[in-house]
């Protein structure tokens, strides 16, 4: 089950099979027709009504992504019910505390590094720009530190959990 906060505001409930195409959203099934256009770009079929949707940008970490449906962009934030739980026990504020590195959250191309060794940075300053799937994908601080090393380099293909960035 996730809890998917849309424009800060309102908040759903939303279950989906392993498939994509169906599941339940604040206990209404739903079921859709989904044609990927190319990479970030989907059509959708629901109930009759067509839908175009973009992905603009994705931000793995944080679970936080900006949509564009027929136009109108949202902003999304998505939660777990293990992020609940790690909440409800106080342990989010554990995970924010030193950082030891940083990985790549999935395979692509480092478009941009914005941190260089020695430098002091805070939790949610960008670091790096991460092309995967044709998206740009700003990776974040998880919390402060200071970058020890840089492991890759401008136009460097990576690996989902490559290490990128080290930190003292």
């Amino acid at each position: 089950m996730l809890k998917i906060k849309i424009n800060d505001k309102k908040e759903h409930l939303v279950e989906i099979t392993p498939s994509g195409t169906s599941g339940i959203i604040n206990e209404d099934n739903f079921t859709l027709d989904l044609l990927k256009v190319k990479e970030g770009n989907y059509h959708i079929l629901r109930n009759n009504k067509s839908y175009n949707v973009e992905i603009i940008s994705a931000d793995y970490q944080e679970k936080c992504f900006t949509i564009k449906v027929n136009g109108n962009k949202y902003q999304l934030a998505i939660k777990n019910k293990y992020d609940d739980l790690l909440k409800s026990m106080g342990m989010q504020i554990a995970g924010a505390g030193k950082i030891n590195e940083i990985k790549a959250p999935m395979p692509g191309l480092v478009l941009e590094i914005l941190v260089s060794p020695g430098q002091e940075v805070q939790k949610g300053d960008p670091v790096m720009v991460l092309e995967a799937m044709k998206m740009e994908n700003i990776l974040k601080s998880p919390a402060d530190g200071i970058v020890k090393k840089v492991n890759v380099e401008q136009k460097q293909a990576v690996e989902k959990n490559q290490v990128l960035i080290n930190f003292e």
